[in-house]
């Protein structure tokens, strides 16, 4: 069986013409443009990463071509709404920078975490 620990989830920050990608655990970081082509090179290679969960911050729909492009291949995919303190963890000081990448990664991290957290009650 796998570990929790170990639960492949991708955090996206969704920007006009920019997605800002996280991978966790790996905590692999990588961007591609926020268009049909690229969107479907991020789908071929997050299929092979197998992640429980692909978040996308929602975005008053720049996120819709993303969310669409990779449900459609089959990955399960989630928009998420980044309302104030819904993405409020324990981060150093250092990292409470408003930039996308940290976005994409505070996004993966919570939502690893309800995940975890949705899968044990379950239990």
């Amino acid at each position: 069986m796998e570990k929790m620990d170990a639960m492949m989830v991708v955090g996206i920050d969704v920007s006009k013409n920019r997605l800002d990608v996280h991978v966790m655990p790996s905590q692999e970081a990588f961007f591609v443009a926020n268009d049909a082509a690229e969107v479907e090179k991020l789908a071929g290679r997050l299929a092979k990463l197998s992640p429980a969960l692909v978040a996308l911050e929602a975005t008053g729909g720049f996120e819709t071509l993303a969310a669409a492009g990779l449900a459609a291949a089959g990955l399960p995919v989630a928009v998420v709404k980044p309302s104030p303190g819904t993405f409020l963890l324990p981060m150093p000081a250092a990292k409470r920078a408003k930039t996308d990448p940290i976005d994409a990664a505070v996004i993966a991290r919570f939502c690893g975490g309800l995940r975890r957290q949705s899968q044990d009650v379950g239990r």
